[in-house]
């Protein structure tokens, strides 16, 4: 199973329905969890009921309020989806996997789920996409392929709204050209691999931070929800999802051309969270994306059928020589290795990749 995710190319009428139902959502998501917690004290409800009334009184007694008619124009899949995600935000946190559900703020992002009652549908090739209850969008990347899929997410980022769904199918296998490959990422070269290939990370956070602060600094002298705040806020949420669209951009690439290169990577189990703690580093490793490039590497060696060996976290692959062995100290700043026993000399990090490679685990 794999997910597919493409930008649509709206109108102003139909983002202003796209916002309505991701509104929509927002409303009642909040509403049953607004009722939930103020029934916290009767024991005998568990989350499944109190949801699964919640749905009752929505459909059969507020939808027809007055004041809540505009409910009826939009699609009802929309709520019913949206207390399926209340139902596992609480369930996810009754087994501790994640923190007592919050009210969801227009500010945290706009998104909703719809999907059709009919069992899953036929998605065709081409340049539009037909969604359940919504209607038939423009895409800006052609399907090359039909799909055929069920649930559709729609969600906004930055003022461009795309729309993911999952497809239950296999990847086709690949032959991948090459053995093996060992890679040492770093600050200052993102990933430096053992054949000697080195990948430079774009850093799209540093370069906009200038342009970040000039328009935090406005918003902040700005009178709060006036218009010219809100219109500098869509500002600054552009330039947000435009970074973001970077850093995945290179960390997807690279990923794919590596699961699809070689059957057999080996990489560090870095620590990012210790990582992160050191405060002069801290701004360029969170720009990197480490973790990210560890969970799109894993998933897709999966997907391509490639071996990925994850390093012990303490295996100490820059201070070791990868010629004989000779251990020392390696201080940060200093970037090449002077073996005293071999004589060698190597770059840092071609010299940590090269032990990635040849470590083994111990028996």
């Amino acid at each position: 199973m794999f997910a597919i995710k493409r930008a649509l190319k709206l109108n102003n009428r139909e983002a202003t329905l796209m916002a309505k139902h991701a509104g929509f959502r927002r409303v009642v998501f909040n509403l049953g969890l607004s009722l939930r917690t103020q029934m916290y004290g009767e024991r005998k409800f568990t989350d499944s009921k109190v949801i699964d009334e919640i749905k009752k009184v929505l459909t059969n007694h507020v939808k027809k309020q007055p004041e809540y008619a505009w409910m009826n124009q939009l699609s009802s899949r929309v709520y019913q989806n949206a207390l399926i995600d209340l139902k596992e935000a609480f369930s996810r946190y009754r087994e501790g996997k994640a923190s007592h559900p919050t009210f969801a703020s227009r500010r945290d992002g706009q998104s909703f789920t719809v999907d059709s009652s009919n069992g899953k549908v036929l998605l065709k090739s081409g340049n539009t996409i037909k969604i359940p209850t919504l209607g038939t969008f423009r895409l800006d990347e052609p399907l090359e392929c039909g799909f055929v899929s069920q649930t559709f997410t729609i969600s906004k980022e930055g003022n461009r709204w795309f729309v993911s769904f999952c497809v239950d199918a296999e990847r086709c296998s690949v032959q991948q050209p090459e053995s093996s490959v060992g890679i040492d990422l770093g600050v200052k070269s993102f990933a430096t691999m053992s054949n000697s290939q080195v990948f430079d990370a774009p850093k799209p956070l540093k370069q906009a931070k200038t342009k970040l602060a000039k328009l935090q600094r406005k918003a902040s002298k700005q009178r709060a929800g006036s218009n010219n705040q809100r219109k500098t806020l869509s500002k600054i949420g552009r330039l947000h999802a435009r970074i973001a669209c970077i850093r995945k951009d290179f960390l997807h690439k690279l990923t794919t051309y590596l699961a699809t290169t070689f059957k057999s990577i080996k990489i560090e189990d870095l620590n990012v969270k210790g990582l992160l703690a050191n405060h002069k580093l801290a701004g360029a490793i969170a720009d990197l994306g480490f973790y990210e490039f560890r969970r799109q590497l894993e998933y897709k060696c999966q997907m391509y059928g490639t071996l990925l060996v994850v390093v012990d976290r303490w295996f100490p692959s820059s201070k070791i020589c990868s010629n004989c062995g000779h251990k020392k100290e390696m201080p940060l700043q200093v970037r090449t290795y002077d073996c005293p026993t071999c004589g060698v000399s190597i770059d840092r990090d071609l010299n940590a990749s090269l032990n990635i490679l040849n470590w083994e685990p111990s028996a």
